[in-house]
């Protein structure tokens, strides 16, 4: 149905802003506030709406202090050269979605967010972990989402449990993922997650304005906060409070196939709730629910943390439903869909996704169960400190064997080796350096990396990652076809 832009008008009644309505337009990017008293906010109705969007709103029984109509909708006439007037005047609170504007269950999270911040809630910082996380909760106290600034990252400088001095955009708790850059993956790991399939809860990535956060002596004026917003989920207890053997092996495998596809670095127990946990029914009942995603889709090869790695679920073998899921995943889909969304993501994260999809793929279509392929994807530390991946292992060969411009790369690569190859090193290395990651700078792309860091795929041309993907995928099939996979335990 094609109509103009619709408002939905909240009235609220609180205290300290009772001349103020927020007007909730689904079809734009921004929750603005108007002030009663202008002129220039005019409401006119409309008769033929889609309703789809509302249904999204429901209202809790406790939301007593907030009063819906959509009996009459409206659009603002009002003019946008005006509008920064009103807020001067306002300076309420103000979000604007930045990320994920498309899909309804994010509005409806920022939606149901900004109600609850215009109704008088204040972010309340949570003492676990060690960046800045924020419960955001009703007037009655019904928890709604979790608020975490980038600015306030562990490491970050201006983080409220002073546990770093890190400015933005340098290297973070991990080397392959900058200090600032962790909400928007967690934005991109929700939107990887089609129709819910590992149970992601729904994320946003928002711009924050007169919400009081964390600002430290370093940033005595910031007038707005850059922040991912995810729904708080009711849970019993964690991973890490109850045995594997605890839940189902559907969930295992779901969040399995996610972390494969966006290589977490760092799913552990805690980031992992468990919800529905009848100790009645018996052991594997549990299901469970992923969050925490920012330590995903690393600029480069990483080494990943899976804690299932060891659960006896990944070594039960996929069920038709998962290799068809599996199956259906495109990760060219995928890198379009992040680059339209999400435009700060960096290209480099978004070919480590591709890679490890189709790595994913062909390893499941080979029989491999979750364990297997969570294996392959693992250093080896027990080899030596820094052992290759098979995954590792497979791209720098198929890096190795790109051609530039009819010209061979010539390099040296040790397949087997127990360390990854140094950077070179000395005052006649060219390169680029963007806190501690070396880049190649010479007309050939670099395939050496420095020991502290994986393979990087951000210095490739477009022609040069399309031969890579051939050779790598052709590398792929041949190591899995020739049985040069060891079987797992034996390695």
């Amino acid at each position: 149905m094609n109509c103009l832009a619709t408002t939905i008008t909240i009235t609220c009644k609180p205290t300290l802003i009772s001349d103020m309505a927020v007007a909730i337009d689904p079809f734009s990017d921004k929750f603005p506030y108007f002030n009663r008293s202008s002129q220039r906010c005019r409401l006119q109705s409309l008769t033929n709406l889609d309703f789809s969007f509302l249904q999204s709103f429901k209202p809790k029984p406790e939301d007593d202090n907030i009063h819906r109509s959509v009996s009459s909708p409206c659009f603002s006439i009002a003019a946008s050269a005006n509008m920064e007037e009103d807020k001067k005047t306002t300076a309420a609170p103000q979000i604007e979605i930045l990320g994920g504007q498309r899909v309804t269950t994010v509005r409806a999270l920022v939606a149901e967010v900004t109600m609850a911040i215009v109704s008088g809630a204040q972010p309340m910082l949570l003492p676990s972990g060690l960046g800045g996380a924020y419960l955001l909760q009703t007037g009655k106290g019904h928890n709604i989402a979790v608020a975490k600034p980038v600015d306030e990252e562990p490491l970050a400088l201006n983080n409220p449990k002073k546990s770093g001095s890190l400015r933005l955009g340098q290297p973070g708790m991990k080397h392959s993922i900058p200090v600032g850059e962790t909400g928007v993956r967690e934005l991109a790991a929700y939107l990887l997650d089609y129709q819910g399939f590992s149970s992601v809860p729904p994320t946003a990535l928002v711009s924050i304005s007169h919400v009081p956060f964390h600002v430290s002596n370093a940033f005595s004026s910031m007038p707005y906060k850059v922040a991912s917003l995810q729904r708080f989920v009711c849970h019993d207890f964690d991973a890490g409070e109850l045995g594997p053997g605890s839940f189902t092996v559907d969930s295992v495998h779901r969040i399995g196939i996610l972390d494969v596809r966006v290589l977490n670095l760092d799913r552990h127990a805690g980031n992992m709730l468990v919800k529905r946990c009848d100790r009645d029914k018996g052991v594997g009942t549990a299901e469970l629910v992923p969050i925490d995603h920012g330590l995903c889709l690393p600029e480069c090869l990483d080494d990943p943390y899976f804690e299932w790695l060891n659960w006896p679920q990944a070594l039960v073998p996929f069920t038709d439903t998962e290799l068809e899921y599996i199956s259906s995943l495109d990760p060219f889909k995928d890198a379009e869909l992040l680059r339209s969304e999400l435009h700060s993501l960096p290209e480099s994260a978004i070919r480590v996704l591709i890679v490890c999809t189709v790595f994913l793929k062909q390893a499941a279509a080979s029989g491999l169960c979750l364990a297997e392929i969570g294996e392959k994807m693992t250093r080896d530390f027990a080899r030596s400190e820094d052992s290759f991946s098979l995954l590792e292992t497979l791209c720098t060969k198929a890096k190795a064997t790109v051609v530039d411009k009819g010209n061979e790369v010539k390099c040296e690569v040790e397949v087997h080796v127990s360390k990854p190859p140094l950077a070179p090193k000395g005052p006649h290395a060219k390169e680029k350096k963007r806190g501690n990651t070396m880049r190649s700078m010479s007309p050939s792309m670099s395939v050496h990396h420095a020991e502290s860091e994986g393979v990087s795929f951000g210095d490739m041309t477009t022609v040069q990652w399309d031969m890579f993907l051939e050779s790598f995928q052709r590398l792929l099939q041949e190591a899995l076809s020739k049985r040069l996979v060891p079987s797992l335990g034996k390695q």
